[in-house]
């Protein structure tokens, strides 16, 4: 088969769906080499989101290449960027934390709709604001590792399911309904993790 005759949308569609399953199983075990997947995902993703006319996914892209750096550093060397013996574990985010995200992602959802409505041609652009203000707000939180970024992966991952079955992209969408089984599942681990944490500290 000719080079320019590949199918690259389908094939690069592939890739991600593969490298997406690494992505989520080192994820549920709070692996930090997930965040090496993070680094690959969003070249595959950026292609496929442009070509599909799904904007703020595209550009979101650009900011898990950067969250990507941040999560691998703050995960190894602690929050605080200097190396310890004590590596970031998984905690609750605090009340007033929680309350700044909530707002965060309002705010962001508001602000990327407006762009994607008048800027664009986008096609659906309340469901594809809504993911990207939420996955901004959820990949900073899965970068500190609290728990509750699991919440927010599940409803990011069901309404993908349907963005992406409604934009043709069959692949990512069977993919994201695993994510959002996964995303149950793993805030259930995570819990379990955050408990033998804290058994682990006071003893």
């Amino acid at each position: 088969m000719p080079f320019d005759a590949i199918p690259w949308d389908k094939v690069l569609e592939a890739a991600g769906f593969l490298i997406g399953l690494l992505y989520l199983w080192w994820e549920y075990n709070a692996d930090a080499r997930l965040w090496i997947a993070s680094l690959v995902m969003p070249f595959i993703s950026m292609w496929i989101y442009f070509h599909k006319g799904l904007y703020a996914d595209f550009a979101i892209n650009i900011y898990y290449l950067a969250i990507a750096i941040y999560g691998y550093a703050a995960w190894t060397r602690g929050h605080g960027g200097k190396k310890s013996e004590k590596r970031a574990r998984v905690v609750h985010a605090p009340l007033p934390v929680a309350l700044g995200c909530a707002v965060a992602a309002g705010l962001l959802w508001c602000l990327l709709w407006l762009m994607l409505r008048y800027l664009t041609d986008s096609t659906v652009p309340v469901a594809d604001a809504f993911t990207t203000a939420l996955s901004i707000v959820g990949m900073w939180m899965l970068a500190r590792k609290y728990i509750e970024q699991w919440l927010v992966w599940i409803a990011v991952d069901a309404v993908c399911v349907w963005l992406y079955a409604y934009k043709g992209i069959p692949l990512y969408a069977i993919l994201y309904a695993i994510y959002t089984i996964i995303a149950a599942l793993g805030y259930r681990r995570w819990r379990k993790m955050l408990t033998a944490g804290k058994a682990e500290t006071e003893g």
